[in-house]
């Protein structure tokens, strides 16, 4: 069934009920993760998830509903991401919606669908589904959306340092995010420790050392370049980047390449996946995402992200960052390995 904004936040917050799917749709592929991170949120931090996408479950139509029916092996709640392109999980989704109910949500991210798809008129005709599509915001609404990111990331974003970051953006909303974390970095911002940011701290940020050490290193990990990773982490450290947010970065850049690979293996064209991920892949970076998405595969990808899961809650450790730095290497290296 099609789900309003009002109706997708709430049924995302408190999941449960009838619900065994959330479709999350549109050109708007950032505002679609940020909804399956409600949903994250609602499931709590010691919640286990499992990551899958289109081949996977096109090789294996049954994963999805036995995934939704398992139990954690640590006895604490579960749930499931599925990233997805077209109509390659139907099947799968046909399952799951056939089988009995399991007790752990799914949440499917599906970019823009269009209309005639099957997989899109089965959410929509069936009650057990919700969809939602999500669209770029613009002018106050993403003015709006901007210092609503900040807020929640613990920085108190000016109105005209909100609309400066709208503009850069272009109401790209994983932009957006992206830009606002980088703030929350560069001020050690939290909700328990706000900070403010004008629109002389938006400025002195935008191409400035620390953005571009952070863009280092994420691409140094992922490529697995040993030793400018080791550079770059020296670099973070000097400029007082968070390596809980970093992670957070590999993560976003993760689901980037899990998209960009399934549309590369369905079409066998790497350049034209590239580019069709259009704002989410900046410039400068075209060649080093081309060169991740040859090494990482898509279960490489899906065991990645529940790697990074992992680190991100290791970052609220007292020894929080010595392994975060330890797991970075060892994703390096297994880059490296796959070069």
């Amino acid at each position: 069934m099609k789900a309003n904004k009002n109706q997708i936040e709430r049924a995302l917050d408190a999941p449960g009920g009838d619900i065994r799917l959330f479709l999350l749709h549109g050109p708007d592929e950032g505002g679609s993760a940020a909804l399956a991170k409600r949903l994250e949120r609602a499931m709590g931090p010691g919640a286990e998830r499992i990551d899958l996408d289109g081949p996977t479950l096109k090789s294996d139509p049954a994963r999805l509903a036995d995934e939704a029916a398992a139990f954690s092996m640590f006895g604490d709640k579960r749930w499931i991401r599925v990233s997805l392109s077209g109509d390659e999980g139907l099947a799968a989704v046909e399952a799951l919606l056939e089988g009995p109910a399991g007790s752990n949500p799914v949440v499917a991210i599906a970019g823009a669908l269009k209309s005639s798809a099957a997989i899109m008129k089965l959410a929509l005709t069936n009650p057990v589904v919700m969809a939602f599509a999500s669209y770029a915001p613009e002018g106050r609404d993403a003015d709006q959306l901007a210092m609503a990111m900040a807020r929640d990331l613990g920085v108190r974003l000016a109105p005209d340092a909100a609309r400066r970051l709208s503009d850069l953006t272009g109401g790209d909303r994983g932009q957006l995010a992206g830009e606002v974390e980088k703030l929350a970095l560069y001020l050690d911002a939290a909700p328990d420790r706000p900070a403010d940011a004008d629109m002389e701290v938006v400025e002195a940020l935008q191409s400035g050392p620390v953005e571009e050490s952070l863009g280092a290193l994420v691409n140094a990990v992922l490529g697995g370049d040993m030793a400018r990773m080791a550079a770059e982490l020296t670099k973070a450290r000097a400029l007082g980047a968070s390596l809980a947010g970093t992670v957070r970065l590999l993560a976003g850049r993760a689901m980037l390449l899990a998209g960009i690979r399934a549309e590369y293996d369905r079409t066998g064209s790497l350049d034209s996946a590239v580019d069709g991920a259009g704002k989410a892949v900046f410039w400068k970076d075209k060649g080093a995402v081309s060169k991740q998405v040859r090494i990482w595969s898509p279960d490489r990808l899906a065991r990645l992200l529940h790697r990074l899961n992992d680190a991100e809650r290791a970052s609220r450790s007292p020894l929080g960052d010595l392994l975060i730095e330890h797991e970075m290497l060892s994703i390096a290296r297994q880059a490296a390995r796959s070069r």
